[in-house]
């Protein structure tokens, strides 16, 4: 199959991914993988600006990792940093947390 896009993780992210249980490290990878093959917005969704997410269910716990778009490196997604949440609602300071990292990759600061 083609992938739509890579995905590269920059430290915040790693060391979320890298944290988790065994199971819930797989699936979110899994999730990830999943999410390049296809146009599924249950896997990879904008959230605002140019803030997405990926989103992985498991075990009644949502996993999302923030990520936003690298157009110069062709379709490359770049993985901000990752939250555990208990409800659907994003907190808004984790949008404005990964605009942040955005704004600092792109002036070359990260």
């Amino acid at each position: 199959m083609k992938k739509y896009f890579e995905v590269e993780y920059l430290p915040e992210a790693e060391k979320f991914i890298e944290v988790q249980d065994e199971k819930v490290r797989k699936k979110i990878l899994y999730t990830i993988s999943l999410a390049t093959l296809t146009k599924s917005s249950d896997l990879f969704a904008k959230l605002s600006g140019d803030i997405w997410e990926f989103r992985t269910l498991y075990e009644k716990n949502y996993y999302r990792l923030f990520a936003f778009w690298d157009k110069a490196k062709a379709a490359y997604v770049i993985c901000t940093h990752g939250i555990i949440k208990k409800s659907k609602k994003t907190p808004s300071k984790e949008i404005k947390k990964a605009e942040g990292i955005r704004k600092k990759y792109f002036e070359n600061l990260i």
